[in-house]
């Protein structure tokens, strides 16, 4: 019961990884919020776990600025913040547009630092924010320039905020995964059926555990980031990646 009365954020905790991470967060105690784009595996969601539930699409900052106004209507704080939203796309450097650019960052990146920046005013001493990174960051795959390029971004950011947030008291840490089995991986902008699966098996062949990991792996380690546990931890990027990188 690491997270008993902690307000607990999960940006994007409808599906995949974010749901699993709310679902440890509900066993352990915690007083659960959970936000997403898609109003029906919202409320699904929120049934099951239990959780308030707010629709918030990180790319229109004003759902973000509503979100945190109707959190501190409720609570009045955030204990823990799990920034987990993310979209995905695979295009080769030709075929890359100036939209496509855009609609990736404007929710990986630039969407991801502002649900941090606007959740602040809220926390305080002892709080805890976690982001789901990517070990697409570092390892160059081809096709995937867009999603790296703001997974990047994000990695830099949270290294920053980790410093800067320290004399508040606040740690911020991230997760990188590596290939795992959620719902986003079927929903990369541009790719058929075929080529994602074709995509997937790729992945397993360069993974040296030779499989997919699955959101509850991730899951365990954002919890053990958030909590009293990693007190002394810091401004990390943890790899849950099956052995592929070594950052």
């Amino acid at each position: 019961m690491r997270f008993r009365d902690k307000v607990v954020l999960v940006i994007g905790g409808n599906s995949g990884i974010g749901l699993a991470a709310a679902e440890g967060f509900a066993e352990e105690g915690a007083r659960l919020v959970i936000t997403g784009r898609d109003p029906a595996t919202l409320a699904d969601a929120a049934g099951e776990l239990g959780a308030i539930a707010i629709r918030c699409d990180v790319a229109d900052i004003s759902t973000i600025d509503a979100c945190m106004a109707d959190i501190r209507r409720k609570f009045g704080r955030i204990d823990v913040l799990f920034v987990n939203a993310g979209i995905g796309a695979f295009a080769p450097v030709r075929d890359v547009t100036v939209e496509l650019w855009d609609e990736i960052n404007a929710v990986n990146a630039r969407g991801c630092f502002f649900a941090v920046q606007k959740a602040l005013p809220l926390m305080g001493r002892g709080g805890s924010v976690v982001i789901t990174g990517s070990i697409g960051a570092v390892m160059p795959i081809p096709g995937n320039a867009i999603y790296a390029a703001s997974k990047a971004a994000l990695r830099a950011v949270a290294r920053i905020l980790g410093v800067e947030l320290l004399a508040d008291g606040i740690r911020v840490n991230m997760v990188s995964p590596g290939p795992t089995e959620t719902p986003l991986i079927n929903r990369n902008i541009g790719m058929s059926e075929a080529e994602v699966q074709a995509l997937r098996e790729t992945m397993i062949s360069n993974i040296p555990m030779h499989r997919m990991g699955e959101p509850e792996e991730v899951a365990r380690a954002v919890l053990f980031l958030a909590s009293d546990e990693a007190s002394f931890i810091n401004g990390v990027d943890l790899c849950v990646d099956g052995g592929c990188v070594e950052l």
